[in-house]
């Protein structure tokens, strides 16, 4: 169900780099001779030796990645402000894993990210994709390298192929990992209150309390209480540490207010300190 109903924002938004003496007419500091626009906005000031990325460039070319290398995708697309943007390809073929449960597929999946505003660097990276939730999970370490030489008049980016990268990585770390799910699942929860205090005190992620004078779960703390105890019922199990880390993770994408890059940090320190628990 949530492979059709992907989110799909429009990345490829009108964008450039222009002189800032031609928009203002006025002389400009070294280093700060020109603009992004992206969307009818200026989102960056930026060196004459900068080279602008456009997303027509480095999208389009890591899908041809994955076309070339023959694999089955479904794809997802974010727009943040014109700003920063993310394509994730989640794989959907052979290679998938549940979690000791039919209904809880994990998916291999790529995520590409880009920025207009300098807020993200040019990037690719495996992870993990839950149909359950529909999130991304971002606990691999795999890195995607590739070269990008730019400078004002001249921008190539030079991908690698990914035949081999996507096998090294099913084989080193997809199937490793999803091990560590499947402990976590094994792991049950007694006291959901008491469990998302106790990840909120070691990752201070946010605030359990309501405030000082209230110490009832706040808002954000009894969402995801509300998720954990949902996804149980749906998937008809007790509450687990697995469960315990997604509704966090849950949270984390669609409530706070983080970047790309933030989402990705936290999200690792989150999984760490779950699985320390099991």
């Amino acid at each position: 169900m949530y492979l059709q109903n992907l989110q799909q924002d429009e990345i490829f938004v009108p964008s450039e780099m222009k002189s800032l003496k031609s928009l203002t007419q006025m002389e400009s500091r070294r280093g700060l001779e020109n603009v992004i626009i992206s969307n009818g906005k200026i989102v960056n000031v930026v060196s004459n030796s900068y080279g602008h990325i456009p997303n027509q460039l480095f999208f389009k070319k890591a899908e041809e990645m994955l076309t070339d290398a023959q694999l089955n995708f479904h794809k997802r697309t974010i727009n943040k402000n014109d700003r920063s943007f993310i394509t994730d390809f989640i794989i959907d073929d052979k290679s998938q894993f549940t979690v000791k449960n039919d209904k809880d597929l994990i998916l291999p999946m790529l995520r590409f990210k880009n920025s207009y505003d300098g807020s993200e660097k040019t990037s690719g990276h495996f992870g993990f994709y839950r149909e359950v939730c529909s999130n991304g999970l971002h606990v691999s370490q795999a890195e995607i390298e590739f070269s990008i030489k730019h400078n004002k008049n001249n921008t190539h980016l030079i991908m690698p192929r990914l035949n081999n990268l996507f096998d090294k990585f099913l084989d080193n770390e997809f199937y490793t990992i999803t091990k560590k799910f499947d402990k976590m699942k094994e792991f049950k929860i007694i006291d959901t209150q008491e469990f998302v205090k106790a990840i909120l005190d070691r990752t201070k992620l946010f605030r359990y309390e309501c405030s000082d004078k209230n110490s009832d779960p706040s808002k954000k703390s009894r969402e995801v209480i509300e998720i954990l105890n949902y996804e149980a019922l749906l998937l008809n199990e007790e509450p687990n540490l697995w469960l315990g880390y997604n509704a966090f993770n849950s949270v984390l994408h669609n409530v706070l207010k983080k970047s790309f890059g933030q989402q990705e940090r936290l999200d690792k320190k989150l999984f760490d300190e779950v699985y320390a628990m099991a």
